[in-house]
């Protein structure tokens, strides 16, 4: 049965479409948290959606984790401050540029997938939010 909003969607596709704009706010770095709780919370969505939500809330925590046993470690230690600093600065990076990739990659109608991430998502988060 078409849909009557897309008359000319593909056979087999879901009869409401991803909006791709929710999916997109969730990828963005830190500020996609809330969002993707709240989809993880409601517990609503598609499967697309959550597990985007839970790929952002585990790349988040993760930086999290990181970002303040780095920071703690240089506070505490004489010798390797200035190194655990710059290791602080290219994790942050990094999460930015994780988070922009897979952006770019949703627009591009491909998968928002990261292997090790979304398997570790899936066992953590799946639990709990799903």
């Amino acid at each position: 049965m078409p849909n009557p909003h897309y008359p000319l969607s593909p056979p087999g596709a879901p009869s409401s479409p991803i909006p791709k704009t929710q999916l997109l706010l969730c990828l963005i770095a830190i500020i996609g948290f809330f969002p993707s709780l709240w989809t993880l919370y409601r517990g609503q969505g598609s499967r697309e959606q959550l597990a985007i939500s839970r790929l952002s809330i585990t790349l988040a925590l993760t930086w999290l984790l990181g970002y303040l046993l780095l920071a703690t470690s240089a506070a505490t230690s004489d010798f390797l401050t200035l190194r655990l600093f710059i290791l602080n600065s290219f994790l942050t990076s990094g999460y930015f540029l994780v988070s922009v990739w897979l952006i770019l990659r949703l627009m591009q109608g491909k998968s928002g997938r990261l292997p090790g991430f979304n398997t570790l998502a899936e066992r953590v988060l799946g639990k709990y939010l799903s």
